[in-house]
């Protein structure tokens, strides 16, 4: 009996220490591995079908537009310094570099005729403009026309199959519409931000004559400049242009130029190779209360004429210092560049209807504008 139970005690022990071997090293023989997987449950969603767009997702505005959206590389060739092969100079100040500046933007073709509209500060004294498209293709550009009133260019390139972006409505726009900026920051390649539309006109902040900017909060730095403010169906809402920064990044605050405006500029250049805009021959002023007691003017709505040109437009037309601008051609004037916005869009040589108040009296003229002068040119 004791020679049984010896057996039986050495045959479990052999068993138990082979099923701890195989149970440590090969579970899966015993149905370990598969107890273990089978513990964990996960829940994936299924694949979605082929161009099914996630709700709230903007993939298709920027899909349409992003094609038509090109990055503008410039370059300048440096004035060498006429001292640059003097020892002396050369000793103190090094060799003078002769290598050509570069410069970054953005541009948006606007024809399949390969129309490009760009800013104007992008292009400005370039010797060379390059133009690479979304699709890997490059071209050389050359100016059509610049209008640095507005800040616009139109550039144009020789090339076939060019994709062109749908011009939206600018002026049905709201504060708080869906935004999508589109360019080329800091060269790192073709970006697209998304935000809101902040405020709409824009103006009074000494970056062109004109501004009736777009406010928007869509992420725009250097190099976007140029590039396609489009709405949630990937049409032309603006041109971008600045920038509000204290450290040269975006800061949520960022201006775009409407389509609207950009649309009158273009076919202008593309035209007449340049801008004509109306001119009337004034000094304008917002209309202040110690303005309005010197001139003794009996109304609170319009813009104050303080100065007016010698056989100018308007003085032929009868306006006169004191004189308050109310409305013309039917729209009505608020301040000083409402006025200029108002007057540059009429057409020279064709009469608008003025409304006047010179002082308790209100006199309906008309008024034939002229050609507005060139502006003399501005140091950047």
């Amino acid at each position: 009996m004791k020679r049984l139970w010896l057996l039986f005690s050495q045959t479990c022990t052999v068993l138990l220490a082979a099923y701890f071997v195989v149970a440590t090293l090969k579970p899966q023989w015993i149905g370990h591995g598969t107890n273990a997987r089978s513990a964990i449950s996960l829940f994936e969603s299924p694949a979605p079908a082929a161009g099914e767009i996630p709700p709230g997702s903007l993939r298709a505005a920027a899909q349409k537009a992003s094609s038509a959206v090109v990055s503008i590389n410039t370059s300048k060739a440096v004035a060498k310094n006429p001292n640059a092969n003097d020892p002396w100079f050369r000793f103190f100040y090094g060799d003078q570099g002769d290598e050509p500046q570069g410069g970054l933007g953005s541009g948006v073709i606007v024809s399949p005729e390969g129309y490009i509209l760009t800013n104007n500060h992008v292009i400005e004294e370039a010797d060379e403009i390059q133009v690479f498209f979304n699709d890997g293709r490059k071209a050389a550009a050359k100016v059509i026309g610049t209008d640095p009133d507005s800040d616009l260019a139109v550039l144009k390139v020789e090339m076939d199959r060019l994709p062109t972006i749908v011009l939206g409505n600018s002026d049905s726009l709201q504060v708080g519409d869906q935004v999508l900026a589109i360019g080329n920051p800091f060269g790192v390649g073709q970006t697209v931000t998304s935000g809101i539309v902040s405020a709409l006109g824009r103006n009074q902040l000494g970056i062109n004559t004109f501004e009736n900017f777009i406010q928007t909060d869509a992420a725009i730095n250097p190099g976007n400049s140029g590039g396609a403010l489009v709405d949630t169906n990937g049409n032309l809402l603006g041109i971008n242009t600045a920038i509000y920064s204290r450290s040269g990044g975006s800061m949520g605050i960022g201006f775009a130029i409407p389509v609207a405006t950009a649309k009158q500029v273009l076919e202008d250049i593309v035209k007449d190779g340049k801008v004509t805009r109306g001119w009337i021959g004034v000094e304008p002023n917002d209309l202040s209360a110690e303005l309005a007691e010197t001139f003794d003017v009996k109304t609170n709505v319009g813009v104050i004429i303080t100065g007016v040109l010698q056989n100018g437009p308007a003085a032929q037309a009868g306006i006169r210092p004191g004189d308050v601008i109310v409305s013309i051609a039917g729209k009505p004037v608020q301040d000083v560049t409402q006025l200029l916005s108002i007057v540059s869009s009429l057409k020279p040589g064709t009469e608008a209807a003025f409304v006047v108040q010179r002082k308790d009296e209100t006199l309906k003229l008309k008024l034939t504008p002229g050609v507005r002068p060139k502006p003399k040119a501005q140091p950047r």
